[in-house]
């Protein structure tokens, strides 16, 4: 059997408390070769990548005063969805992704979602590459408070909850943001702060018995998002790009 040629990534994190989880050694099984950075070592630029990945962390898109270095991801952003570099982004990552393309972003609107969430795919998802192969009914860990209200033009909208209805969105033919979790486990709820859940009228035992309950199925489905996006990553990487060095 052949190995698959070594593809690059490129990661922002955003948080301390926001990794790139179980997506890391699932990425690495399928030949993706991840970098990842933080803070001013954010470039603008996509030179030397195959793909880029924008976690999430309590932030909106434009609180540069807080993380000076989500204007560099900004421009990251912008270049990777010109040059049609394949790019996911994840709650906050997602967000940059809208706001960046002319989308509309609110801070603390609507229902804050926190624990395993239902999400529902919409009819335009099932020819999308990144949901094949995905029912329509998953559920996938949250914690969000603000939201994208507003699609980018020519955006098409993949996946809704009760609570947000935009939870998934492609841009182009390879930019997408996905408000939830799927490189989160139910291990994730560990580090949450359970006296914040608990002034918030929720119960930090209760969501992690839910999430546990949830985790086979949800491991299964984000595993399956997570290959579907390296199998886009390959299609659409340039050959000179294989087998690069760490």
């Amino acid at each position: 059997m052949t190995s698959l040629p070594s593809r690059r990534v490129l990661v922002v994190r955003n948080a301390e408390r926001s990794p790139l989880g179980r997506f890391l050694p699932w990425f690495e099984a399928d030949g993706l070769h991840i970098a990842e950075v933080t803070g001013d070592a954010v470039p603008v630029e996509p030179n030397g990548f195959d793909a880029v990945v924008l976690l999430g962390g309590g932030l909106l898109p434009d609180e540069d005063e807080r993380a000076p270095w989500l204007a560099a991801e900004r421009e990251l952003t912008r270049s990777a969805v010109a040059r049609g570099v394949p790019l996911l982004g994840i709650c906050l990552g997602a967000q940059v992704l809208a706001a960046v393309a002319g989308g509309v972003v609110r801070g603390e609107y609507g229902r804050p979602e926190r624990g395993s969430c239902r999400v529902s795919l919409r009819e335009e998802a099932k020819a999308d590459p990144l949901f094949a192969g995905l029912p329509e009914r998953l559920r996938f860990i949250q914690n969000h408070r603000d939201q994208i209200t507003e699609l980018p033009p020519d955006a098409v909208r993949l996946a809704e909850s009760d609570a947000c209805p935009i939870q998934a969105f492609r841009v182009g033919e390879r930019a997408w943001g996905v408000q939830f979790h799927p490189e989160a486990g139910a291990d994730r709820l560990d580090r949450w702060d359970e006296a914040a859940l608990a002034d918030a009228g929720l119960d930090l035992g209760v969501l992690r018995a839910e999430a546990e309950r949830a985790e086979p199925e949800s491991s299964r489905h984000a595993r399956r998002l997570a290959s579907n996006f390296a199998a886009l990553v390959h299609r659409t990487a340039p050959v000179s790009s294989a087998n690069l060095p760490g």
